[in-house]
């Protein structure tokens, strides 16, 4: 299969929708030829499918990828995760190429909060530093300070001075959680993730009945009576960690459906349950993590399209946040 120069540079712009691979193609084995050919390497989130993160050279959370974004000695980066995950791994890698499946791959919650009306928000609090959580836009975090992730939020808004006054963007309920663990009193941006805001109360609470000796996990991102429930709550790494350490045998699990692959792997005698959404799904799966497929990551690594490009002077500016975060989470151990 060979593309034109014309439908390479649509590809580049617009990402993959028809495209057809050979069904008796082995992918696993002819994307692990290509990385070695191309000395790429594939970076995956948790939330990606069981086979995406299967090929991955690693998987993780958003402060995990940062990191080995930041470290890694590969010239192409397949991204396999969302928008602001890729920019974030480009930002670190300025003269790398970074290369992102399929372009669709937003995200809710870095689409909530556009960078013209953040500018504004902003301007209306002069004497405030931003901590921006790192589900955002590039150009949200050049207007940051610093940047957080679920992993390390806590930790990095606890090294302000309690005099600073801060705004925290884009999740208005991570921020919130964080508030109420730092004591801190933060201006919120009011932005969310579609996945962790649809989850069903009613319908968790029916699933402890069920499942009375299941602990309930969650993830910071949810709502307010959401984190009430919970048994214990932490980033998606720090879920992982919990379930596999816990002497429970059974886990509610409320974030995104893809990291009980993970849980499911590292702890195969355990039972863990999907939170279910106000949906008629049994589980909750975000639907920009679910556009990357093996065949366009096979596609986006033959080619090396879709790639990421910004400014420079945008990556510059949004460099600064990014490291300072890296900087502390190394400080604190993280």
């Amino acid at each position: 299969m060979e593309f034109t120069k014309e439908k390479l540079l649509r590809i580049e712009r617009e990402g993959f929708y028809n495209v057809n691979v050979n069904p008796r193609l082995d992918l696993f084995e002819a994307i692990e030829k290509l990385k070695k050919e191309k000395n790429a390497i594939i970076l995956a989130h948790y939330y990606q499918d069981s086979d995406i993160q299967d090929i991955a050279d690693y998987i993780g959370d958003s402060l995990g990828l940062a990191q080995q974004a930041e470290k890694t000695s590969a010239d192409i980066i397949l991204f396999a995760g969302v928008h602001f995950m890729a920019e974030t791994a480009k930002i670190l890698n300025p003269h790398k190429k970074v290369i992102l499946p399929d372009l669709n791959a937003g995200c809710s919650l870095s689409d909530s909060c556009p960078p013209e009306d953040f500018a504004k928000f902003k301007a209306q609090h002069p004497d405030h530093k931003v901590v921006s959580y790192i589900n955002c836009s590039a150009g949200i975090k050049a207007l940051s300070d610093v940047i957080v992730t679920s992993s390390n939020a806590e930790t990095i808004v606890r090294s302000f001075p309690e005099s600073q006054k801060l705004i925290f963007a884009p999740d208005k309920n991570l921020g919130r959680y964080v508030a109420q663990k730092t004591g801190r009193d933060m201006i919120l941006w009011n932005g969310s993730c579609m996945v962790h805001e649809v989850f069903s109360l009613k319908r968790i609470l029916q699933l402890k009945e069920q499942y009375p000796e299941a602990e309930i996990i969650a993830h910071p991102e949810c709502e307010e009576p959401i984190l009430a429930l919970a048994n214990f709550i932490g980033s998606t790494t720090a879920l992982l960690k919990y379930a596999v350490k816990s002497d429970s045998q059974s886990f509610i699990v409320v974030t995104e459906s893809g990291i009980l692959h993970q849980m499911e792997k590292d702890a195969p005698n355990k039972h863990f349950i999907p939170a279910p959404s106000e949906g008629t799904c049994a589980c909750n799966s975000c639907p920009h993590m679910k556009l990357n497929t093996l065949e366009k990551i096979y596609i986006a690594m033959k080619y090396e399209v879709p790639e990421i490009t910004m400014s420079e002077e945008l990556m510059a500016q949004a460099l600064i946040p990014i490291r300072r975060m890296l900087d502390i989470s190394a400080q604190a151990g993280l």
